[in-house]
């Protein structure tokens, strides 16, 4: 029998989720995807070096100044790392803009386009890349932007349909709906001796693939943030799932049979009205869960962001002349 992430990949799209150029080489899944956290921890692991070193060097040859340097180097790591990924998977690796721009639009189209550019001088042509953004409302509005001009887009930190709705408004080529994190806000929720009876990120990424296959979407929903196997399996059938390489190694040696759990509706209905800006603050508003883990999300991202122009920081002073005392 074949194991289940055979299984799995004849269903889904398999993305490994990680900035470890070695596991993904190990893998070799067809997508990658990245974000601040994976790349400060890439950034940590033995080996990384010499991608450090290539950063610094490229930010101190274009600046003087210790604190541009730091962000000049820490925005070509993230490059550096996506286009040693770009090497080893067939499809397209997901590159997050900085986090700090998720509530401004055309500051988050402008770091975009650069991105963009800073790939193709490096060889990685633009349709191997997806453009990762928060999906607030000032970041889906960019995505809008960017997909207008050619630029596939991931939106991700997707916690509501009304982000789902408004995602595929704007022909985002692609969401994330976070699963794991999903489920532990709820579970947070409970009380002493309660349970939750059905796992509620999984229920959201089912309701989100329903609605937008329902409506002839053509936007890609992926799967993320997963906490168990079980809700990789339950998931069996979603377009894509982006999964962390010691899940991907598990399902690798799992045996059993893994139906498929999603399947397209076999009705489609009229695409609803656009939702505004107005009516997507209100649902957001209104759902405690989807407010609290997207600025919680982006408070991550952002505080491992900073982390990592810290480390670079004490990398780059490693590397400044020591001054010499007579």
């Amino acid at each position: 029998m074949q194991t289940k992430l055979d299984q799995l990949k004849s269903k889904s799209v398999i993305v490994a989720d990680t900035g470890d150029l070695e596991a993904i080489k190990a893998l070799k899944p067809v997508d990658c995807t990245t974000n601040p956290s994976l790349i400060l921890k890439a950034a940590q692991l033995p080996g990384s070096d010499a991608i450090i070193d290539e950063a610094l060097n490229w930010a101190m040859a274009l600046s003087n100044d210790a604190r541009l340097q730091i962000g000049l180097a820490a925005k070509r790591l993230t490059i550096l790392f996506g286009q040693r990924a770009s090497h080893l998977v067939e499809g397209r690796v997901s590159t997050e803009v900085d986090a700090r721009l998720s509530y401004d639009t055309t500051a988050t189209i402008t770091e975009a386009r650069a991105m963009i550019a800073a790939f193709a001088a490096l060889g990685v042509v633009q349709s191997r890349i997806l453009v990762k953004i928060a999906a607030t409302w000032e970041g889906i509005q960019a995505a809008r932007v960017l997909e207008g001009e050619g630029i596939q887009c991931n939106l991700t930190l997707i916690f509501s349909l009304a982000q789902a709705h408004a995602a595929a408004d704007a022909k985002a080529f692609l969401i994330s709906p976070f699963v794991g994190r999903i489920t532990d806000w709820y579970n947070a929720q409970l009380k002493p001796g309660e349970a939750l009876k059905t796992d509620p990120g999984v229920d959201f990424v089912k309701a989100v693939y329903a609605e937008l296959k329902a409506r002839n979407s053509k936007t890609i929903i992926m799967g993320a943030s997963f906490r168990t196997l079980a809700q990789i399996e339950a998931l069996a059938g979603c377009d894509r799932l982006t999964i962390a390489p010691h899940f991907i190694e598990q399902l690798a040696l799992a045996e059993g049979l893994l139906p498929q759990k999603l399947l397209p509706p076999t009705n489609t209905n009229d695409a609803p009205l656009p939702i505004n800006e107005a009516d997507f603050l209100v649902a957001m508003n209104k759902d405690a869960m989807a407010s609290s883990k997207l600025t919680d999300g982006i408070a991550a991202f952002i505080a491992d962001t900073v982390a990592l122009e810290k480390l670079l920081e004490m990398r780059l002073s490693q590397k400044q002349p020591k001054a010499s005392h007579v």
